[in-house]
């Protein structure tokens, strides 16, 4: 009997390229910055020529912002598994404390790259609806664990969401800011400001 074989969409190949460049230019671009960053630059530290990703990227706009979606699409799966396994609140803030951890230690270029682009929105308003859009899925990541934590705990959350991501995300950022800057105890830190403040999160 004959078989059938499965034929890639040309847009499929297309979307494949691209995440290839994405995953190649996102190193060069924690290292560089937004304002260094050149779509030349990103290219003689990649395997692709300058030509390649020209024609997938129209400009150094659309490939950043196309990069950091790319990654943060990865990002905010991060946790799931935190949130699903845990079954006491405890396991869920001890889960949670180390994957910032490893993730400030294994991926602090990626992290710089976003708060410089998130920075830079403000500014480049070609940026703004990219931002938002990613910003507004990390809250969501966050007010998933807050949530789940205050149900492990039986108790209620004393902050919204908007509230209890921009608790948290300013302690990455402060912590962020440190480990790149050469303190290792960051993590430590970063660990233990997780654990003290995430019951003040949750009604007594």
């Amino acid at each position: 009997m004959a078989t059938t074989k499965t034929r890639e969409r040309p847009v499929d190949r297309y979307d494949e390229r691209r995440n290839q460049l994405a995953e190649s230019a996102l190193q060069t671009l924690g290292e560089l910055g937004y304002a260094r960053a050149s779509l030349r630059e990103i290219a003689n530290n990649s395997e692709f020529s300058h030509g390649v990703v020209h024609y997938y990227f129209q400009d150094k706009f659309e490939l950043i912002i196309y990069c950091v979606r790319y990654y943060k699409a990865r990002c905010v799966h991060r946790y799931d598994a935190v949130v699903t396994d845990a079954t006491t609140a405890e396991e869920l803030l001890d889960g949670f404390a180390e994957k910032l951890r490893e993730t400030l230690r294994d991926e602090a270029p990626m992290h710089r790259l976003w708060y410089d682009l998130r920075a830079q929105s403000m500014f480049e308003e070609s940026l703004r609806e990219a931002v938002t859009m990613i910003d507004r899925t990390l809250q969501e990541m966050i007010w998933r664990i807050v949530t789940r934590y205050a149900e492990l705990a039986g108790r209620e959350p004393v902050a919204d969401s908007a509230a209890s991501y921009g608790i948290l995300d300013g302690l990455f950022q402060q912590a962020l800011l440190g480990y790149v800057g050469g303190d290792e105890s960051a993590l430590d830190t970063l660990g233990g400001q997780v654990h003290g403040l995430m019951p003040l999160l949750l009604r007594p």
